[in-house]
């Protein structure tokens, strides 16, 4: 079971990720602001975050950088509604592991959130 934080300013989003995510054994925590997540991360590092590009007050670029700064071992997916090569380029050089384009498809979340946490050592 993996500790999994989920950043996205929708909170419907979070919340379908986390019932999907927990059926599948691990322990999601969904938040649509940034800060919270940040505290959450430093007092429960996350095995994995799932960022949406799009957030209230910074990018999930900026936020990537911020949570790599609080753990450098995180392992990151992005999601996004509005695909750019640009940000998808962006977020891999930061250390993303995967970048997903909304809406999600639901294999395709489960089986990327397990190919990243088989990297961890956390499937």
């Amino acid at each position: 079971m993996a500790e999994i934080l989920v950043l996205d300013d929708v909170q419907d989003v979070g919340v379908m990720i986390r019932r999907i995510l927990t059926r599948n054994g691990h322990n999601v925590h969904v938040y649509s602001d940034e800060e919270p997540a940040f505290e959450h991360a430093r007092a429960t590092p996350p095995h994995l975050a799932i960022l949406d590009i799009k957030l209230k007050k910074m990018s999930g670029v900026e936020v990537l950088e911020e949570l790599k700064k609080i753990n450098p071992d995180i392992r990151v997916m992005m999601l996004t509604g509005y695909p750019t090569l640009e940000t998808a380029k962006q977020a891999m050089q930061l250390g993303a592991d995967e970048y997903c384009v909304k809406p999600i498809d639901i294999d395709e979340l489960v089986e990327k959130t397990a190919q990243i946490l088989a990297k961890a050592g956390q499937a």
